[in-house]
């Protein structure tokens, strides 16, 4: 019964350490999550210019701006790639996380039998060991009811002796009266 208790024990700390762990690592991916949430910066329309070197800047900005609509197009396609594999990986941990519970639970299950087993055996050798004990008193009195038989015999044959002996001497004295 100890050695369940032990186990069991160890088992619930074994799985508060996994929940623990569990929730570091969805504290961490919330994290990551808010941190990598790409949002694109208002799209600005040319401010009026007035003079032509001011024109000429505009419009290479608005030249520009299609690679840079471009390149934070791409960021944002990397970003949400890496953030669909890292809900991926935490998928596949959260599923590792669940088998784990799961095999902790069939573990469980396989020592409460085990202890029901056990039980069970403890019963079975207490009850070999009474009838062992109860045979030897049997025994015993087998051995003792024996002895008293046996004593009977031999004085039951002493006397059924004696008493044929007897009877030959009546008889052998009646023949000799009667002969003479």
């Amino acid at each position: 019964m100890l050695l369940i208790k032990i186990e069991d024990a160890k088992l619930a700390r074994d799985f508060q350490i996994t929940l623990q762990e569990f929730q570091k690592v969805q504290q961490l991916s919330s994290e990551r999550e808010s941190t990598y949430s790409p949002s694109l910066p208002p799209q600005s329309s040319l401010p009026p210019s007035s003079s032509p070197g001011e024109y000429l800047v505009a419009i290479m900005d608005q030249d520009s701006q299609p690679l840079f609509r471009e390149q934070r197009r791409q960021e944002v396609i990397l970003l949400d790639n890496e953030v669909a594999f890292n809900e991926a990986i935490i998928e596949e941990r959260e599923q590792g996380i669940r088998d784990i519970e799961e095999q902790i639970g069939e573990a469980n299950e396989i020592f409460k039998d085990l202890a029901v087993l056990v039980h069970d055996q403890g019963v079975v050798i207490d009850d070999i060991h009474s009838n062992i004990d109860s045979s030897a008193a049997t025994t015993m009195q087998a051995r003792v009811q024996l002895s008293k038989a046996s004593k009977s015999v031999k004085t039951k044959c002493s006397w059924c002796w004696w008493l044929l002996g007897i009877a030959v001497v009546v008889l052998v004295v009646l023949l000799l009266i009667l002969i003479l």
